[in-house]
């Protein structure tokens, strides 16, 4: 009953003149069944120069936007369709983006050379605050949080699900858009994966430590999450795996 609005998203899309760059030899893909899934398949792809795309992770299982996905702003092409992220509307960016530091609770944890960790710490905030001039921006107090946005936007919150994760560059460059969404990362997924998210992507911690040790930032990795069917359209012209 969705094929209509599935189609029309898709062709709102300038598919001709963008592919995924050719530096560009790690790509985790994401799929989801609708515009409207919140359960998502994560597997992991490379190439060597001039050859084709081999999976190397995955699949594994992972969960999305409470509401599914609505097109984000990152390396593709800005989309014309109405159904564009925002701010708290409990969907997660669709698009293809780059891939920005791990952040955790631990003093470190296992990754490639090169690939930036941050231990968080209570003074480490992320805000999420649209009228604020550091949205969708990290933050480092040389203090510690005494305002109610501060304490609002603290990363550490001695939750579970947050002491380990991979950011997923929507909405960054040149500059955020205010209420075009904000703190989009991989992350462990809550309840053993029987509860979506609010916007990012979430999986067991063994699979995310699997996909952070993996990721070779020399190759310039990159996040794509579609729905499988406008996967399937965009594959050829995107040069998708």
């Amino acid at each position: 009953m969705n094929r209509p609005l599935l189609v029309s998203l898709v062709l709102s899309l300038p598919v001709s003149g963008f592919e995924i760059a050719s530096d560009c030899l790690q790509v985790i893909v994401g799929t989801t069944e609708t515009w409207q899934s919140s359960h998502v398949t994560l597997s992991v792809y490379e190439r060597t120069s001039g050859q084709s795309w081999q999976q190397t992770n995955g699949p594994w299982k992972g969960r999305c936007g409470k509401k599914g996905l609505a097109w984000g702003l990152g390396l593709h092409p800005k989309p014309s369709s109405s159904l564009i992220k925002a701010e708290g509307d409990w969907r997660s960016p669709a698009g293809v983006f780059s891939l920005g530091g791990v952040w955790g609770y631990e003093a470190s944890v296992k990754r490639r050379p090169g690939m930036k960790y941050r231990q968080i710490t209570s003074r480490d905030l992320w805000v999420e605050d649209p009228t604020s001039p550091h949205y969708n921006r990290h933050l480092v107090l040389n203090r510690e949080p005494l305002e109610p946005w501060e304490k609002k936007a603290q990363m550490r919150q001695n939750d579970y699900p947050h002491s380990l994760k991979l950011f997923i560059a929507h909405n960054t460059e040149p500059k955020p858009v205010p209420r075009a969404g904000s703190s989009i990362f991989f992350h462990i997924w809550r309840s053993s994966g029987t509860r979506p998210t609010a916007g990012c992507t979430t999986l067991r911690e063994i699979n995310l430590r699997s996909l952070i040790a993996g990721l070779d930032p020399q190759k310039k990795p990159v996040y794509v999450l579609l729905p499988l069917q406008d996967y399937r359209q965009l594959k050829s012209a995107w040069d998708l795996p």
